[in-house]
């Protein structure tokens, strides 16, 4: 037995923990050594004394009514799960700490016995690791931060590849029609300027041979075919002109007040030069005559249809031309003749560049009119629409916006 209580007292002198034993009223009874050294008393100046000694005066009014209760319960337990503890040294100063209680009962009655662990260092610890977790959740944010940044970065740089990849495609498309277009006129104005020019060349030289005033009807025949020969170069010149301003961008709208009545009297008298024989053109407006457009975009394009209601009509025919602006906002166009009409089947390409349909034979023509006259409209922000049939004549109808005055 004595032996044990030897061990007992060495256990208790020599634990690596601080040891307090007291009673149910908190006064200390035993301390041991490392308990000693903790809080820099020495034994004799805390035996007989209150537990609450040893704590912070912010928590000994509490720490009573839990010692109290921790009393009357009795339970073996850890202190302040969940809860940062401190203890108070002899000198003032504060130490966090980790406590176990565990209460047992003697002869001499009711124990309290409480484990004391410093953890000063581990909490340390706790700081320095929460620090480094704070600064690597921080790396990590800032990361992120810098991944999204690069990401969007990435994504417009990828978006400008794509615009400029987009760009160089338009200008290669631009460049790859520009070229079409060279050989297509080539093409077309090689062809087209042989048939006139020959007819001036022969019709010249005939002429050369007509001397006699009976030879007059002769001469004045040859001289109608050069008259004609010239009028169509120089519709296949504009037709080219035209196109060559429009893809420059160079033709701008500009509206301004004119009578569409004089307007389009004076452009079907300039017409009657290319009338063939018998042909006429029945001119009517109604409606205010004061209106507000582009008078050379518009007389491009009446000339333009104009022209070709005369080629592709026979001889003796009428030509219908009527403007109409009763319309609030709107002046409407119409030109009907009674030609040779439009293939069903070509009728849906009749505005794409050099198209001509099937039927037009030898009649001059590049193929480009009715391309520039859309061309045209679209710049007054018009609309051209049209119903043919074969053998029985086609009329072409415009709307264009307008400022009744």
């Amino acid at each position: 037995m004595l032996k044990e209580i030897e061990m007992l007292d060495a256990l208790f002198k020599h634990a690596t923990e601080g040891i307090i034993v007291s009673d149910t009223k908190g006064k200390i009874i035993m301390i041991n050594p490392i308990a000693e050294k903790l809080f820099g008393f020495s034994k004799d100046e805390l035996l007989g004394e209150k537990i609450e000694l040893l704590i912070p005066s912010r928590f000994s009014h509490n720490h009573v009514k839990k010692r109290e209760g921790y009393a009357k319960t009795s339970p073996s337990r850890a202190m302040g799960i969940g809860m940062d503890l401190f203890a108070m040294r002899k000198d003032g100063s504060e130490f966090p700490v980790e406590i176990s209680l565990s209460n047992f009962k003697t002869s001499a009655g009711d124990f309290i016995m409480s484990f004391i662990v410093d953890i000063t260092e581990r909490k340390k610890h706790e700081v320095e690791l929460n620090k480094a977790h704070e600064e690597i959740k921080n790396l990590n944010i800032e990361l992120e931060n810098r991944v999204e940044e690069r990401t969007e970065e990435l994504a417009r740089a990828i978006n400008r590849l794509a615009e400029s990849k987009q760009e160089v495609m338009r200008a290669l498309e631009k460049e790859r029609e520009l070229n079409v277009l060279k050989s297509r006129f080539v093409t077309t104005a090689s062809h087209e300027f042989r048939t006139p020019l020959a007819t001036i060349l022969s019709s010249v030289s005939l002429i050369s041979k007509y001397n006699l005033t009976q030879e007059e009807e002769k001469r004045l025949k040859h001289i109608n075919r050069i008259k004609s020969a010239v009028n169509n170069l120089t519709e296949i010149l504009n037709d080219f002109l035209s196109l060559s301003k429009l893809e420059e961008g160079v033709i701008r709208n500009n509206p301004q007040e004119i009578n569409i009545s004089d307007f389009a009297k004076d452009v079907t008298e300039e017409m009657k030069a290319m009338l063939k024989e018998g042909q006429t053109i029945v001119y009517k407006h109604s409606g205010n005559a004061k209106i507000k457009l582009d008078k050379q975009l518009l007389k491009n394009v009446l000339i333009n249809l104009l022209s070709n209601a005369i080629k592709y009509s026979l001889e003796g025919t009428a030509i219908e031309f009527d403007t109409n602006n009763q319309k609030l906002g709107y002046v409407q166009i119409s030109i009907k003749d009674n030609g040779i009409g439009i293939p069903e089947e070509d009728q849906p390409l009749l505005f794409e560049r050099f198209f001509r349909a099937q039927n037009a034979g030898n009649i001059q023509g590049t193929g480009l009119g009715l391309n520039i006259v859309n061309k045209y409209l679209e710049l007054m922000e018009g609309e051209i629409s049209f119903v043919s049939k074969i053998n029985v004549g086609t009329t072409f109808n415009i709307l264009i916006p307008t400022l009744n005055n």
